[in-house]
């Protein structure tokens, strides 16, 4: 089975990738390789930022990797948050529920709610580069809903599906998500031939 690293700590994307993937391909977490550093999240966009932590792990540690980044883009907020959805609230840490609340005041009294999650993926194998996109629409909802996922799982409600992530469980989630599409395109690539 082909293994690869997935430079990430957060161990809601692992278990979701690998869940993805099934036992397709046998994906490391950085904690699995003693990795838990914090890789600079620099760049200006998706692409870039998961391109920075791909290339951090390949340099460090000489390993095939991909590593992923996603912004929930909202259109009456001109896109944001954008690439700076995980830290939206605070810009100096992580904190899922504030941004959930802070996304939802800033949208009180939004006309439109339309919205999309985009997440980019870089791989890098064998020394060279590739990138894959996933790109799921919706709405945000105006109140918190459900209790499955994280993040704004509870608010986005996917390509018209009425219920939002976290409503419909991470099963189907799974299957549809901005993530899983990328993912799939990364499988694809990756179990070719």
């Amino acid at each position: 089975m082909k293994k690869i690293v997935f430079a990430t700590n957060n161990a809601h994307k692992l278990e979701e990738i690998r869940a993805i993937l099934g036992d397709r391909l046998q994906i490391l977490g950085l904690s699995e390789m003693g990795c838990h550093d914090d890789i600079p999240e620099t760049a200006d966009t998706l692409e870039g930022n998961a391109l920075l932590k791909a290339r951090w792990v390949s340099e460090h540690y000489g390993v095939d990797c991909f590593a992923d980044d996603t912004g929930l883009e909202v259109d009456a907020l001109g896109g944001r948050p954008g690439v700076h959805t995980a830290r939206y609230a605070f810009p100096d840490r992580h904190d899922p529920e504030a941004n959930t609340l802070k996304l939802l005041d800033e949208l009180k009294d939004a006309d439109t709610r339309t919205a999309r999650f985009r997440t980019a993926i870089a791989l890098i194998l064998d020394g060279k580069e590739y990138l894959f996109e996933g790109v799921v629409e919706g709405e945000i909802a105006t109140e918190q809903r459900g209790t499955e996922g994280f993040g704004y799982d509870p608010v986005f409600i996917p390509e018209n599906l009425g219920k939002t992530f976290a409503e419909l469980g991470v099963e189907v989630k799974n299957g549809i998500s901005h993530r899983a599409r990328a993912v799939a395109k990364l499988a694809a690539f990756l179990l070719k031939g």
